[in-house]
C-alpha cells in the first residue's frame, strides 16, 4: 500500500519542474538600492512573464527593469511597460514577457527610473552607483513627483524556483511533495 501512494504521489508531482506564478515584495531605501531577484526555468520554456506591479499610479517609485542570463550578461533593460499584467499595472511599471526562455539561470533587477545599467554585464553596476544615497522619501523622481513610496512588487510566471533578496519561493507542488513525503514517513513509522 505504501509503495502504490509513493508510486502515485510522484507520479502527480513529476510536474512539480513546470511553470509557476510568484510574488516577491518589499521594500527599497534607497534611489541607488538596485533588486536582484534569481530564477531558474528547468526546461526551455514558452511564454515566461516577468513584472513589477507596484507603481500603483504614482503611489510608489517608477521601476526599470532588466534581465540578465545566470553569468551576468544583460539579455534586456525595459522602463515602461504596462501591457505585461494590465489588471494590476499602472503606466510607468515595468517587466518582460519572454516568447522563449532556454532552461537555465536568470537574474531580474529593479531599480528606480533612471538607474539604468552601464554596461552589458551585472558587474559593470549601474549609473546611480557613485553617488550618495538618498533615501526615497526625500528623493524626487526624474519621472514622478516627490517623496514617492519604497514598496515594490514583482511577479514572475512560468519560471521553475526563484528567490529575492531575503525571499525564497517554492512552487507549491514541490511543497505538497514534501509535506505528503513527510506524512508517508509519519504513517510508515507508526505501522
Amino acid at each position: 500500500m505504501l509503495k502504490k501512494i509513493l508510486a502515485i504521489t510522484l507520479l502527480c508531482c513529476a510536474s512539480s519542474a513546470h511553470a509557476s506564478l510568484i510574488n516577491f515584495t518589499g521594500d527599497i531605501a534607497f534611489h541607488n538600492d538596485v533588486i536582484e531577484i534569481n530564477f531558474s526555468v528547468a526546461e526551455d520554456t514558452e511564454n515566461v512573464r516577468v513584472w513589477t506591479d507596484s507603481h500603483l499610479a504614482g503611489e510608489n517609485f517608477d521601476p526599470i527593469t532588466a534581465l540578465w542570463d545566470g553569468a551576468g550578461n544583460l539579455l534586456d533593460q525595459n522602463d515602461d511597460d504596462d501591457t505585461i499584467n494590465p489588471d494590476t499595472q499602472s503606466f510607468y511599471d515595468s517587466g518582460f514577457i519572454l516568447p522563449f526562455l532556454a532552461a537555465g539561470d536568470y537574474i531580474f533587477t529593479v531599480a528606480t527610473f533612471n538607474n539604468f545599467a552601464v554596461g552589458d554585464m551585472l558587474s559593470d553596476g549601474f549609473i546611480f552607483d557613485t553617488q550618495e544615497s538618498i533615501p526615497l522619501s526625500e528623493w524626487c523622481q526624474p519621472s514622478n513627483d516627490c517623496n514617492e513610496g519604497t514598496f515594490w512588487s514583482v511577479w514572475l510566471d512560468g519560471i521553475t524556483v526563484a528567490n529575492a533578496p531575503d525571499q525564497v519561493a517554492v512552487p507549491a507542488p514541490a511543497s505538497a511533495l514534501l509535506l505528503l513525503t513527510s506524512g508517508i514517513l509519519l504513517l510508515r513509522r507508526r505501522s
